[in-house]
């Protein structure tokens, strides 16, 4: 197969964190972009990569990149000001090293908002610990600090991907409507169309079926991405934005009197916090209310209005059933009270069956439920990069967009996807993301729930998150 070389990157290419995500973004950098191999560097402070990296002649600097050292390593290795940093790791600051990638000139990408190593367990203030509080200090660094040096905040697959899919999904709902609608070219008109179509609000609707033939050993934390990240951010306080249509307000639930006021978090876990969804192929079931960055974003970009008093916000968060393995190994943590000592992420080669299912569900409208997103097995995505696994390679084919879309707009600041060229960056992607799939259903929350037992619904909009909610 012949892959285009989408530009080429001067100066230094610094991927910090060479785990899943990181080992499978590189083969993607190595197709994609044109640069001088002696310039790329892989900062990890693990000695099991080392082979590897040796063997493919990639320069390791084995060193965790910390509060006390980040400015003096990226500074010394940046010191010609200019190159990409792409941030794959735990327990690195997001803010911090964007902030020191924009002074220094040098692009900058990662996937998610992250912390010092540390800030999920020992801070004890559950609002500072919830993604809203984590975005919105980069928000406030984009406003004091507009323009300047492209930095791609939170571009995985989601956050990431699942915005664009939020774009693809109100086009192909308005056509479907028989509006037809002309594309939007501001936030201002996606906020104005979502409102038109009368959409209520958007899961992040994920069902991942990879399994391998082995049972899961006890004691091991089993799952098909990063496990320090699914364990970090399962034990963040589950959280939403919160829609406009939203007529109640759950009795552990906490608003913000700061920043874009677009969402509310509940005093539980989010891999705890059980909800009703629905993907095409198990169709109804349940997911976590795990947090993510999207949750926010997306309710916040299609606001329309006033922040603290908008005339329309949809309500939006994650709806993620992960594959079998790591659910029993949320069952054995939380039970426990424990973390398990040995963690393992299925590798391509040892996964036999599955697909990583992963869109977004826009609900409430005249057609009641859209499902648009990625439906990529295992096996295809053996065959269409080395290194990864389904869920793997819808996060880093995103990285690789948000890389294009930075080298072709470099002076662009601090961004999201939400407010990136969706059609620019999922023509660069959609390659690597096997069927991408529009699905309507008439499935809403009160459907398939056991009459023995009253529930506290309501039964006048099925689309309140009191339906939602199943725990």
């Amino acid at each position: 197969m012949s892959h285009p070389v989408y530009g080429r990157i001067d100066g230094p290419i610094v991927i910090i964190g060479f785990g899943s995500i990181g080992r499978g973004t590189l083969p993607l950098i190595e197709r994609h972009f044109d640069y001088d191999a002696d310039q790329l560097v892989v900062i990890e402070p693990s000695e099991d990569v080392a082979n590897f990296l040796h063997q493919h002649k990639i320069r390791h600097l084995k060193t965790a990149i910390t509060r006390d050292n980040y400015r003096q390593v990226l500074g010394g290795i940046f010191s010609q000001g200019k190159g990409f940093c792409v941030n794959l790791s735990v327990d690195t600051s997001s803010l911090d090293i964007l902030r020191l990638c924009r002074e220094l000139g040098v692009l900058y990408i990662d996937t998610v908002v992250e912390p010092w190593a540390g800030f999920y367990f020992e801070t004890t203030d559950n609002e500072a610990r919830t993604n809203y509080a984590l975005r919105q200090k980069v928000r406030d660094e984009k406003a004091a600090n507009p323009g300047g040096a492209t930095a791609v905040s939170c571009c995985g697959a989601n956050p990431g991907m699942v915005s664009w899919f939020v774009k693809e999904a109100l086009m192909t709902l308005s056509r479907d409507l028989g509006r037809d609608d002309a594309m939007p070219a501001s936030r201002e008109g996606w906020a104005a169309l979502m409102q038109a179509l009368g959409v209520k609000g958007v899961h992040i609707a994920e069902r991942d079926t990879q399994a391998r033939r082995t049972p899961r050993p006890r004691g091991t934390f089993v799952n098909t991405w990063s496990v320090e990240g699914f364990i970090s951010e399962g034990f963040q306080p589950a959280e939403l934005g919160w829609g406009t249509h939203e007529t109640w307000f759950p009795d552990n639930g906490h608003s913000h009197q700061t920043g874009c006021r677009a969402g509310i978090w509940l005093e539980r876990p989010g891999a705890i916090t059980r909800i009703h969804t629905w993907c095409p192929t198990p169709g109804p079931q349940f997911g976590f209310l795990v947090t993510h960055n999207e949750a926010i974003s997306i309710s916040d970009y299609y606001t329309v209005g006033a922040p603290e008093a908008p005339d329309f916000r949809p309500t939006c968060h994650y709806a993620y059933h992960p594959c079998d393995d790591a659910v029993l190994s949320l069952h054995e943590m939380f039970g426990s009270g424990r973390q398990q000592s040995d963690h393992h992420i299925l590798a391509p080669d040892e996964i036999v069956e599955g697909i990583d299912e992963l869109g977004v569900l826009l609900f409430g409208h005249a057609k009641n439920a859209l499902w648009y997103g990625s439906r990529l097995s295992n096996a295809q995505a053996m065959r269409l990069a080395p290194s990864q696994n389904a869920t793997g390679l819808q996060v880093t084919s995103a990285v690789l967009a948000g890389m294009v879309w930075a080298l072709e707009n470099p002076q662009a600041g601090i961004v999201e996807t939400d407010e990136m060229d969706h059609s620019r960056c999922l023509e660069v992607q959609r390659p690597y993301l096997g069927p991408v799939e529009a699905h309507y259903t008439d499935w809403t929350p009160l459907q398939d729930r056991w009459e023995l037992f009253p529930e506290d619904i309501d039964e006048s909009d099925p689309w309140q998150f009191r339906n939602v909610l199943a725990s």
